[in-house]
């Protein structure tokens, strides 16, 4: 062997594991109890702070082996699956610490970026009220697994319980399996996206490929067995028997397959109350990031409404619920990439004649080009709206620096027992 080969080698070789007893000094930003070590962080999943631990450690990673000494805020879990399936991570905690650990991540994000601002209690949805669920299928010999990935690995735990999603999509499992194992290659597995909408259940598959063609039958057979509303494989509508529908703020809404929709409905109607507050007394609004739609119709309730999104299949849900909608101002749609061509501070004030609110609603990435468009705009108000407090944060500190006050920051748990939480800010310029 080569003298580059055993340096590669030496490089790649993992730390031997150990047992060792340790103590939690805090809670890392995605939940995982963190170790101050001579050798470095340590990080360990499903630890509280404070806690005695005993840990199967290497490197920087740990497995927990046993509670030693627990926190007086450690409960039991809630669901059978949890230590093993990765779509959980907090149910250890109990309803105060939750809390107050979603709050502080965004009091944290904040504060990273120099801005003190109070951060109300969280807003909580329910367990059983998640309306979508995207599940993995895969054989494993004569059997076939459908349920989610355990954390950081590609095995795959069958699942038989799930607190978390509607009881209508968990009904649903057993004979999606079946389907699964109707169609599914040697190797490989699928990817299911199912999402709860007034028609039934709507259906999405990915990874089928070329064997999507030699399956039309047993798929078509068994979105009727199975009373599915749609659907669709790799993008192509295999069954429609009825259109998925989801109501957002009075208006039926033909969602697109897999398409961006927010996660509890209970989320949807706190965010739609919440920019009905901030946006008081405006008349003309930008929607930006709109998707199909989420949004869009409750501030069409009050005030014209320019909707914005890039996505051509939310734009085309959209209008078609526009066409099922009754009593709503003048709505106006846009198709437009904002992340490449943001709505520049000349058109939102248009000659004095624009957008007196603004709501925005980005992916991850947040919306840093809009940003700052905005921050040389004169829009009155404007809400906020995001899925990373690390982003959200960025994009606050460029409004804040352009003239904006914040009058509200709410965060809402609409993924119950994992770490992510999203927020929503209410802005006015100031005087």
């Amino acid at each position: 062997m080569s003298l580059q080969r055993c340096k590669r080698s030496a490089m790649s070789k993992k730390p031997e594991a150990t047992v060792e007893t340790l103590r939690i000094a805090r809670l890392a930003h995605k939940g995982d109890g963190v170790v101050e070590s001579e050798a470095g962080q340590i990080f360990i999943p499903y630890t509280l702070e404070g806690e005695l631990v005993s840990a199967k450690v290497q490197g920087p990673r740990a497995e927990l082996k046993e509670v030693i000494e627990p926190s007086a805020h450690r409960v039991a879990p809630v669901c059978k699956h949890y230590g093993t399936c990765g779509g959980c991570s907090l149910q250890h905690m109990d309803e105060a610490s939750y809390k107050e650990f979603k709050r502080q991540q965004v009091v944290d994000a904040l504060a990273s970026r120099g801005i003190e601002s109070a951060v109300e209690d969280v807003v909580v949805c329910d367990k059983g009220s998640r309306r979508r669920a995207v599940f993995a299928a895969v054989k494993a010999g004569h059997k076939v697994l459908f349920g989610y990935h355990t954390a950081k690995s590609n095995r795959l735990v069958d699942i038989e319980e799930c607190p978390v999603i509607a009881p209508e999509i968990m009904k649903a499992v057993p004979g999606l399996r079946r389907l699964a194992g109707e169609v599914l290659p040697r190797k490989g597995e699928l990817k299911f996206t199912v999402t709860t909408t007034q028609s039934g259940l709507d259906v999405a598959i990915t990874g089928l490929g070329k064997n999507k063609d030699k399956h039309y039958l047993q798929l078509s057979q068994g979105a009727v067995e199975n009373d599915l509303a749609r659907l669709t494989v790799d993008g192509e509508t295999i069954i429609e028997i009825r259109p998925p529908l989801l109501d957002m703020s009075g208006a039926a809404v033909p969602i697109p397959a897999g398409g961006f929709i927010q996660a509890a409905l209970s989320a949807e109607n706190t965010m739609g109350d919440l920019l009905a507050g901030g946006l008081k007394g405006c008349k003309r609004v930008a929607d930006l990031f709109c998707g199909a739609g989420t949004l869009t119709f409750k501030i069409g309730q009050f005030a014209n409404v320019h909707a914005v999104e890039g996505e051509a299949s939310s734009l085309k849900a959209l209008d078609l619920g526009l066409r099922r909608a009754k009593g709503l101002k003048k709505v106006t749609t846009e198709r437009r990439d904002l992340f490449r061509r943001p709505i520049v501070a000349k058109e939102l004030d248009n000659f004095g004649k624009g957008y007196d609110g603004v709501v925005f609603d980005p992916p991850r990435a947040g919306a840093l080009a809009q940003a700052q468009e905005l921050a040389k705009s004169p829009v009155k108000k404007i809400v906020a709206v995001s899925c990373s407090p690390a982003s959200f944060a960025r994009d606050m500190r460029e409004l804040l620096d352009g003239g904006y006050e914040i009058k509200r920051v709410v965060p809402i748990d609409q993924f119950l027992y994992s770490p992510h939480v999203e927020v929503v800010a209410l802005l006015e310029r100031s005087a």
